[in-house]
């Protein structure tokens, strides 16, 4: 029994011993971990969405750039500038719309990166403003009483220019890091016209950066976007307080 006990307490010693030192070594590396740096500058992109959009329908041409730069860890100031050449053609008229838009506002991160991951999950607000003219191309006025045969159509050509266009749009997007520097995203957008100029006897059907406002004040958008990413500048991350900090300093 007496040696026993003392195999049992030498154990407990050498054991005591063991997590003691332990627990300096990983004081001392916490303490020589370096503190984590964030890398900020500007992004550059295309949206291939309008694109590739170009391929596959005939009536339709367009470009967008995006840019974002970094203003804090969780705040983007946004930008994106285009043009569009769309013809629409609908069951009553065809008219086409042509025009360039600037749609300035910001995004928040709401992903919290871990390592030296820097992608984006995001919410924003944008204000956009687009410049555009209206060609109506063609049109038939509606039957409602088709018995003797369509209207005819109308040949027309006449252009309305020196329209104008305002609005605000809530958007959510994802931005990912493929590869050093590169980024792949997409957003969608919840658009909501605040003013509008429009033609006489002619209504904007399709606005630039807008898109189709379907006889309304709403409309939606989508961007499949490529970017690239130029670092300035790294800034040191400040480590969260833990609560038992905070209860020993009151």
């Amino acid at each position: 029994m007496k040696y026993i006990l003392k195999y049992y307490f030498s154990t407990l010693l050498l054991l005591a011993s063991f997590l003691c030192t332990a627990q300096k070594n990983d004081t001392v590396s916490q303490d020589t971990i370096q503190p984590k740096k964030e890398r900020y500058g500007l992004r550059l992109g295309i949206d291939m969405f309008r694109l590739t959009r170009m391929l596959y329908e005939d009536n339709y041409r367009g470009i967008e750039l995006v840019g974002d730069y970094r203003l804090t860890r969780k705040h983007y100031l946004a930008v994106e500038i285009g043009n569009e050449d769309k013809t629409v053609d609908d069951d009553q008229l065809n008219f086409t719309t042509q025009g360039s838009y600037l749609k300035v506002g910001f995004n928040y991160n709401s992903y919290e990166n871990w390592l030296d991951m820097e992608n984006i999950i995001s919410v924003g607000l944008r204000y956009g403003v687009s410049s555009f003219s209206q060609t109506l191309n063609n049109f038939q006025i509606y039957n409602p009483n088709p018995y003797f045969g369509e209207s005819p159509i109308t040949n027309s050509g006449e252009k309305f220019e020196g329209l104008s266009a305002q609005w605000i749009e809530v958007v959510t997007g994802v931005k990912t890091k493929v590869i050093n520097n590169i980024f792949v995203g997409f957003n969608f957008s919840l658009n909501y016209l605040v003013t509008q100029k429009t033609p006489n006897n002619f209504d904007n059907l399709y606005i630039p950066g807008f898109n189709r406002t379907y006889d309304g004040k709403f409309g939606v958008g989508f961007n499949y976007t490529i970017s690239y990413f130029i670092p300035l500048y790294k800034s040191t991350v400040k480590p969260k307080k833990k609560s038992g900090d905070e209860t020993k300093k009151k």
